[in-house]
């Protein structure tokens, strides 16, 4: 089978952890007869700095004719980078937005798995994790306030900032029909997580996400506030299955929950729309401190790699090879520095990436 993928390394340690999951990517090709291309595409701060912006048009249109993009991470030290003294519409985030927004990836999949190998890298209480969690988070990705209105004006002698916060029924329709329908194939819970104590788009989502739920009798639907939904992830995370959130939320939420599988280099995810395109990308951020240093941890990478050939190309079975892999790996005692612990073998990104890509 072949293949088209959309490959952006992007910035800091992007490149690295890119590479690692390619060379995992190729063993399955090997392994399994498929044929990859990887079509190259820079955006962010190596596309600002080759053509002035985070994403050019010519780029855009690259992605779109391929079957799914695999993406490192973008960005870089906005306290020390000339890419954030560009008005913002012009730094290398502006580029992941406009992706997002252009190709209608709506659906943000991040699972959150604590593998037993990692139990002594989690920060909770050992009570707390004993017997693991397995939860996937479901975040609206195209709405909210990171695509809102917003202005900063002079007025009275001071700046004075303002985002808009704006959702519409069809939009908290789509996403939550998608954390319904995940749900069914897993523990049959959703819970929904809101402000809507507070704000009016909450009170809108939790109306909607009702109304969804009727026609999905078997799953159990909870609702539950953000900051409530904070503080139970650290409380008792087993409690949860699927959690079905907006824009903001999701983004702190999705942080949070990977820290407690050991590390964000552990956070995969999955950027979808209504057809079997996808974009998919570790959750954690470029790493500027540690980029070139053959350091980080290219595990979430990899991880996002087996759920494009899961959810994009329908390869059930090369999915869950990756998977077995990295769990092989790890019962092995190899770690990178990240999740590195007494009595474990600590290994650099190349050498990760390559024990993984042995294993297929």
């Amino acid at each position: 089978m072949e293949r088209k993928i959309a490959v952006i390394k992007g910035d800091g340690i992007g490149p690295e952890i890119v590479n690692g999951a390619l060379k995992v990517m190729n063993a399955i090709s090997e392994k399994y007869g498929h044929k990859f291309i990887y079509e190259e595409i820079l955006m962010g701060g190596a596309s600002i700095d080759l053509h002035g912006e985070p994403l050019t048009d010519e780029s855009l249109k690259k992605a779109s004719n391929c079957d799914a993009i695999l993406l490192g991470a973008i960005g870089g030290d906005a306290t020390v980078s000339p890419w954030y003294k560009l008005e913002p519409s012009l730094r290398p985030e502006a580029g992941l937005l406009k992706l997002r927004k252009s190709l209608n990836l709506f659906a943000n999949l991040r699972p959150s798995f604590l593998y037993d190998e990692l139990k002594d890298a989690c920060p909770l209480k050992e009570e707390i994790i004993d017997g693991g969690f397995d939860m996937v988070i479901m975040r609206e990705l195209t709405g909210g306030l990171y695509f809102g209105d917003r202005e900063t004006v002079l007025k009275d002698g001071e700046y004075v900032a303002h985002d808009n916060l704006v959702y519409s029924e069809s939009e908290i329709r789509r996403i939550a029909k998608r954390a319904f329908d995940i749900a069914i194939k897993r523990n049959k819970k959703v819970t929904s997580v809101d402000k809507a104590n507070v704000i009016d788009t909450s009170r809108l989502w939790r109306k909607v996400v009702e109304e969804v739920s009727k026609d999905y009798p078997e799953v159990e639907l909870e609702h539950m506030l953000v900051d409530n939904c904070a503080m139970q992830l650290i409380k008792n995370p087993k409690q949860f299955d699927v959690i079905l959130t907006e824009n903001m939320f999701g983004d702190i939420l999705s942080d949070e929950a990977s820290m407690i599988t050991g590390s964000i280099g552990m956070l995969s995810s999955a950027s979808l729309r209504d057809d079997s395109f996808g974009m998919y990308e570790p959750s954690h951020g470029s790493a500027p401190d540690i980029a070139g240093k053959d350091m980080a941890n290219p595990i979430a990478t990899i991880l996002s790699a087996a759920m494009m050939l899961r959810y994009s190309f329908d390869m059930e079975d090369e999915a869950d090879s990756i998977e077995n892999a990295v769990e092989k790996v790890l019962k092995d005692g190899y770690r990178t520095v990240d999740i590195m612990s007494d009595g474990k073998k600590r290994v650099s990104c190349s050498e990760m990436s390559e024990l993984i890509a042995d294993r297929i």
